[in-house]
Order: C-alpha cells, then structure tokens, then sequence
C-alpha cells in the first residue's frame, strides 16, 4: 500500500516539476548577445561527393548448380491446353 501511494506521489512531482520547469523557460525573456565577438562566423562548406552508377550498387553473387534433379515430377494442374504464360 505504501509503495503504491509513494509510486503515486513522486510520479505527480516529477509531472509537477517538468510543468514548472518548461513555464519558467517560457517567461523567461530571451537574452540576445549585443557583444560583437559573441557571434560566431563559420567558414563555408563545400560537399564533394561521387554519385555510383545503379549498376555498380548492386552486385549479385553468381550461383553455381552442381546438380540435377533425375527424378520425374508431377503437374498438379494441367495447363496445357490454356498456354504456358510467362509473367
């Protein structure tokens, strides 16, 4: 019981404490720097970079079939007066 009731009271003063925190910055006037070395001037960058053509990005390994299957399958559905399709 007293555990729930101290889960209860810290979670409400953490909530409590944010809320107050986050007001506080928002009445808070904004201080603006006047000092003329207080801004800093970062030289310009240039980005260099190097497009790959689609080809080159992807790279399939090749496949090697080492076998064959000699036994005879079965057609489950006989399509042959319909055409063969390829999709």
């Amino acid at each position: 019981m007293t555990e729930n009731l101290f889960s209860a009271v810290l979670t409400f003063s953490l909530l409590a404490g944010g809320t107050i925190a986050v007001g506080s910055e928002m009445v808070t006037p904004q201080r603006v720097a006047t000092a003329p070395g207080a801004v800093a001037t970062l030289p310009p960058v240039t980005i260099v970079g190097k497009r790959i053509a689609a080809t080159d990005a992807v790279l399939l390994p090749t496949v090697v079939i080492t076998g064959c299957r000699q036994a005879r399958t079965e057609v489950a559905i006989d399509d042959t007066a319909t055409g063969s399709r390829l999709q």
